[in-house]
């Protein structure tokens, strides 16, 4: 999964993420548009002490949803 394909999956990511992660906020979601390194800067805001948890989260759902290595989001894969 690359950084568009993210970008095409992030309404049903960012329902799920609303779902298991109660803290996000619409704003906070609204501020990473669907950018994997900006949804990751919403994460330490939100989940400073559980920022690894949540990236390990994201990172699962993102293997669930067709993407076997989120580095590749990271890299413009």
């Amino acid at each position: 999964m690359n950084k568009d394909q993210f970008k095409g999956s992030w309404r049903q990511f960012k329902g799920e993420v609303k779902k298991k992660w109660g803290q996000f906020t619409d704003n906070d979601l609204l501020e990473a548009e669907g950018d994997y390194d900006k949804f990751l800067g919403v994460v330490q805001k939100r989940y400073g002490d559980q920022k690894e948890e949540v990236r390990r989260w994201a990172e699962e759902w993102c293997e669930k949803n067709g993407s076997p290595k989120v580095d590749e989001i990271k890299a413009g894969g």
